[in-house]
């Protein structure tokens, strides 16, 4: 089995990566692991939990369920737009019948993106509506490209910027030193910095310049290590801190209403609603039977056409785009229920419940 990579217009012919904006693909696009089989081997087995999402890239794939019933999806197909199988634990066996290349993404970190990605375009609609980030705009919202930002819950991304507080720098100011204790993380509002590493006794060597909008002494908190490199003013310039308590605390996801399976079942049973927010090409696909769909980038739109009497069940591939949604809508003054794990940890008990594009 060999290795190779794809470009960005291959990964913008599936679902639902297509719903991906330009920065959110490229930073996917370096999440890829492509894989090349020959005719007879086995991509996964019925049972398998690899928490994988596979897109078949060239070649013939064949699926067997566990009644024997068999399903061949060819590359160029529009069942190939979609994740082959895209259940956990996996509902068939699929062996390639030709020569067979296929991209895998893990699945939580898939739905992490598209999150995100689809809740940024609130986080700049807010800071553009709010006249006291006048004068921020810009950097904000080139901050919001930062990798870290995959990290924080999308509805903490805003109660980041209240939470900064600015200090005013002059050229020549060591902002961190390397090998000591972090207690906060910065981010660069103007000027310029220098950052430099020692090697054992010998002088700091340069190795990076930091500009405007950038984040830096993040990693020592996430590591809980000592800081790995010394930062130095460049240029007289302001920077924006946040301080350990509130970086940890708005690395945790909000508190919402997650329950299992049998529970949110008992729930739509007695009256409350499935809400898939995935994107309406995964919705056309397949969905729950008797499902609204409202994906996560036009909630704030649409979530005035929800009854704020009713109770809804929140539903996604992994439960992370669903988590977003329920903030948002609890924030709306609607009752939102997540399933706990979405629907790939729940294909099995949700099958008979689904409804086929």
């Amino acid at each position: 089995m060999a290795r190779e990579s794809i470009d960005k217009s291959l990964l913008q012919t599936f679902v639902p990566v297509n719903a991906l904006s330009g920065d959110q693909l490229d930073w996917l696009l370096d999440q890829q692991e492509v894989c090349r089989y020959v005719s007879g081997d086995v991509l996964f087995s019925l049972g398998d939990e690899d928490n994988t999402t596979i897109y078949l890239l060239s070649g013939k794939v064949e699926l067997t369920d566990e009644n024997g019933n068999t399903e061949v999806v060819s590359a160029g197909d529009s069942a190939s737009w979609h994740p082959l199988d895209h259940a956990q634990p996996r509902r068939s066996t699929a062996r390639a019948i030709s020569e067979v290349s296929v991209v895998r993404f893990d699945s939580f970190r898939l739905d992490t993106i598209l999150s995100w990605d689809q809740s940024a375009g609130y986080v700049i609609l807010d800071i553009n509506a709010n006249s006291a980030y006048q004068n921020d705009r810009e950097w904000m919202i080139r901050l919001l490209r930062s990798k870290l930002f995959h990290r924080v819950p999308p509805t903490n991304i805003l109660e980041i910027f209240r939470r900064l507080r600015a200090f005013r720098q002059k050229e020549g100011d060591v902002i961190i030193r390397q090998g000591e204790a972090a207690d906060c993380c910065y981010i660069l509002k103007e000027g310029v910095c220098e950052v430099a590493v020692s090697m054992g006794d010998s002088e700091p060597t340069p190795v990076a310049m930091l500009e405007e909008g950038q984040w830096f002494g993040e990693e020592a908190l996430l590591s809980g290590k000592p800081r790995n490199a010394t930062v130095t003013m460049a240029t007289d310039g302001v920077l924006m801190r946040l301080d350990r308590k509130d970086f940890d605390a708005l690395l945790r996801e909000p508190i919402i209403n997650t329950l299992p399976v049998d529970q949110v079942q008992d729930a739509i049973e007695k009256g409350a609603t499935w809400l898939d927010v995935r994107t309406s090409d995964e919705f056309d696909q397949g969905h729950l039977e008797g499902a609204s769909n409202m994906p996560l980038n036009v909630l704030r739109l649409k979530s005035r056409l929800l009854d704020p009497s009713r109770t809804y069940v929140a539903y996604c591939d992994t439960g992370r785009r669903s988590a977003t949604a329920a903030f948002l809508l609890k924030n709306a003054g609607l009752d939102v229920i997540v399933l706990d794990g979405g629907l790939n940890a729940n294909a099995a008990t949700l099958n008979e419940s689904m409804t086929q594009g």
